[in-house]
């Protein structure tokens, strides 16, 4: 088995991972909140202990989460390695008696209520969602995201007007955009020629959108001022949103509504539950949270009045979040 770098080995063996939070546990893999039901058979032996599939299923939540970009095809590996080097740590640490000490002991507290919690979501809450729900979610998402008119452009990004203007000229001139945005743009899109992908107009600053929208397909704008900078921008592409298909985002879908039925019996729970802080200085930030939150909630009617779609090139106002859910947020369909 290929080894992994010394450094990021250390740091996952060393605990650098906390348990976190529900939300973030159950957007980590598809599998977070579903049984460890079904066949469970050894994947590999450390010293006479068996590392079973669904150890391996239950370590996906303490890593992968934490490496988004590592290829699919090496994370099994990565995580089978990962629980070989913790197992051979563990039985050193049981043979000097490390299971007697009072850290052992709060970190077994600790680790015993994540358990609890986890199995509670696996085997009440994930099954309580219906794939009628999650089509109904995907169908609602899907109308939004259809609806909404998104573009490609590419931008040159410089602190000055008067830089601003030079490039102009030197477009004027037949300079190509992607090799100015290349040598003159001060954002990191510049090492893709200024590109910066397909976005709504709530995506970008006001001052930007607007320029941006307002381009025909391959029309480049005079000088653009935002609290950035100056901006020239190309527009490339223009399109209505697109969904994925269903089949591809289900997994993300449950594991959101999850979340949501999780957020309400959150409520329930706290409103009748005795929850006393202690700390001073954790009970002041949390009167301060709630004091931000009501006057926040004292602000939304008018930002979901008929004006509010104004700035959103056009698209229908967002509806307020107040429950403290996610949005699904349905990504667009993969580029062509």
């Amino acid at each position: 088995m290929p080894r992994i770098h010394n450094i990021l080995k250390v740091s996952l063996l060393a605990g650098v991972f906390s348990l976190g939070l529900i939300g973030l546990a159950l957007a980590q893999a598809d599998n977070t909140a579903a049984p460890l039901t079904g066949q469970d058979s050894t994947v590999a032996v450390v010293n006479g202990y068996e590392i079973k599939t669904s150890e391996v299923r239950m370590a996906f939540d303490d890593v992968i989460g934490q490496l988004p970009n590592m290829p699919a095809k090496l994370r099994f590996p990565f995580v089978v390695e990962f629980l070989i080097e913790r197992h051979l740590i563990a039985q050193v640490a049981a043979k000097e008696g490390t299971a007697d000490s009072d850290d052992y002991k709060r970190r077994l507290a600790a680790y015993q209520a994540k358990a609890l919690r986890d199995s509670y979501l696996a085997q009440k809450i994930s099954p309580s969602i219906t794939d009628d729900e999650i089509k109904a979610a995907y169908d609602k998402e899907t109308a939004k995201v259809t609806q909404t008119e998104r573009v490609r452009a590419r931008h040159i990004l410089v602190a000055t007007e008067k830089e601003a203007n030079d490039i102009e000229g030197k477009l004027q001139n037949g300079g190509k955009f992607e090799d100015l945005a290349k040598q003159y743009s001060l954002d990191g899109s510049k090492d893709y020629g200024g590109d910066l992908g397909y976005f709504t107009a709530p995506e970008m600053v006001a001052e930007f959108s607007k320029a941006a929208f307002a381009l025909k397909q391959g029309e480049v704008s005079k000088p653009v001022k935002t609290e950035y900078g100056w901006h020239i921008i190309r527009l490339d592409d223009r399109k209505m949103g697109a969904a994925q298909p269903f089949d591809q985002v289900k997994s993300a879908i449950r594991n959101v509504l999850v979340r949501n039925k999780v957020q309400d019996m959150l409520a329930g729970l706290q409103g009748t539950a005795k929850v006393e802080i202690l700390d001073p200085d954790l009970k002041k930030a949390q009167e301060d949270a709630a004091a931000q939150h009501k006057l926040k909630a004292g602000q939304v009617a008018p930002a979901v009045g008929a004006d509010a779609g104004a700035q959103g090139g056009g698209g229908a106002p967002a509806e307020a979040d107040t429950t403290g859910k996610g949005d699904l947020a349905l990504p667009d369909a993969p580029k062509q």
